[in-house]
């Protein structure tokens, strides 16, 4: 009776342990709140949005508690985009500080002075974003050596973005790196978010166009990617995406960019 209650009791706890471990293995990587920014610029304004980002935006954020993490254009910028990425402790001090920014009269005569010949800004587009488990920490500094980011969003089939997760968690982050490509960060949208349930964007850096082809390329053709691709649909009953359900964007750092 002892023993059986013993091994019940060594049962019990392993399996409190597995679920611990479990929990802990969905925790974000990066406990910080991301906002994943995109504004569209008219015709011959991107300069002026540009100087205004430079010259006064990123210290009025700073002043604020708005990290800056990177800002870039797109290497074909035919829509004059400037797409940027910010972090915050969390959601609500996100709302916090972006209260404050407005309200501050240093923006204020920044945004009156630089839009006296006209609007700068077309169109904003606002993404929250939270980290993924296998995500590394997101770092600033000189990390494509001159090279481009890609920015890359797929988009899931109902139910299938754990399935999406473990693939990438287990083997495809790995694979990247085996064939040259950097990985920068792993999002979800945040929860409440339009797509928050079938979601998953992340950023890639390489040294070139040419030398991302060239990686996917070689991606594409390891035995390895086969077997875990043909492994993963298998298991979740089909393809882990939507049919055109991956989107791909090549993006080059702003000379003011935290990260480069």
């Amino acid at each position: 009776m002892k023993q059986n209650l013993f091994a019940t009791l060594i049962a019990g706890a392993c399996l409190l342990a597995g679920s611990a471990s479990a929990a802990d293995s969905a925790k974000p990587a990066d406990p910080r709140f991301f906002e994943l920014r995109t504004y569209w610029s008219p015709e011959g304004k991107l300069p002026d949005l540009q100087s205004r980002f430079r010259d006064h935006t990123l210290g009025i954020f700073k002043k604020h508690g708005i990290e800056s993490i990177a800002y870039w254009v797109p290497v074909d910028n035919k829509e004059n985009k400037l797409v940027y990425l910010l972090a915050y402790p969390s959601k609500e001090a996100r709302e916090k500080s972006w209260k404050e920014f407005f309200a501050d009269p240093e923006w204020k005569e920044v945004a009156k002075k630089t839009e006296a010949n006209g609007k700068i800004v077309a169109k904003v587009e606002s993404t929250y974003l939270v980290s993924t488990d296998y995500s590394a920490m997101l770092k600033t500094g000189d990390l494509s050596k001159g090279g481009v980011f890609e920015m890359r969003t797929y988009t899931a089939n109902e139910g299938k973005l754990p399935n999406l997760d473990a693939r990438f968690r287990d083997h495809t982050v790995k694979l990247f790196e085996k064939h040259g490509m950097m990985n920068y960060g792993y999002f979800h949208v945040a929860p409440g978010g339009k797509g928050a349930d079938a979601t998953l964007l992340y950023l890639l850096s390489h040294k070139s166009q040419a030398a991302a082809k060239e990686s996917f390329g070689a991606f594409g053709k390891d035995p390895g990617w086969k077997e875990a691709r043909e492994a993963s649909e298998k298991n979740a009953g089909g393809s882990l995406t939507i049919q055109g359900g991956v989107k791909s964007e090549f993006l080059v750092p702003t000379d003011y960019s935290p990260t480069k």
